[in-house]
Parts: structure tokens; C-alpha cells; sequence
């Protein structure tokens, strides 16, 4: 995947995860930042890859996210792998 698809599909999943109260402020509280700087950081790339490590840890939420946007669920990994970071080695 290209990283503009990348940054784009990332967008799409921060839209989302700004329409889930409790799922945004879980997000908050786990990166340490508060929703209007997790907005503000909306075009950084390296912020856009830690939303979508976000959804790859939570099955469920990737689950609907994928559904409610008739998104394979595999993009968000090969979303994942575009953004910084996303060539380190997994050990899971």
C-alpha cells in the first residue's frame, strides 16, 4: 500500500474513533495526549500510525471499523506497514 492510502485510510479510522466517546478517550489516555491535540495531529504521520496500531490491538473495534466501511480487514496492517515505524520487526 502507498502511503497516501495509507494516511487516508488512517484518517478514516481517526473519524471513526472520534465518534466513539469512550473508544477516543481510551485512545486519549493510552497515548497521553487530549482529543484536541490527537485532532491537531490529524495530518501527522507518525500519529496517524499509532491510530491505527490502536485498531490492530482491539479485534473488535477493527472488526466494526472495517465492516462500517467495507474495508478489507487487512488494509489497516498493510496501512500500518506505509507509516513510520511500520518496518520494525513484530514480535508477536
Amino acid at each position: 500500500m502507498q502511503r497516501d492510502a495509507a494516511e487516508i485510510l488512517a484518517l478514516k479510522a481517526l473519524t471513526y474513533l472520534a465518534g466513539l466517546d469512550e473508544m477516543m478517550d481510551r485512545f486519549a489516555a493510552l497515548s497521553g495526549m487530549g482529543p484536541g491535540d490527537i485532532l491537531e495531529r490529524a495530518a501527522d504521520p507518525e500519529m496517524l500510525a499509532g491510530v491505527l496500531d490502536f485498531f490492530l490491538f482491539d479485534e473488535a473495534l477493527l472488526t466494526e471499523f472495517c465492516e462500517a466501511h467495507e474495508i478489507n480487514p487487512e488494509h489497516p496492517a498493510q496501512a500500518r506497514a506505509a507509516l513510520p515505524g511500520g518496518d520494525l520487526p513484530h514480535w508477536t
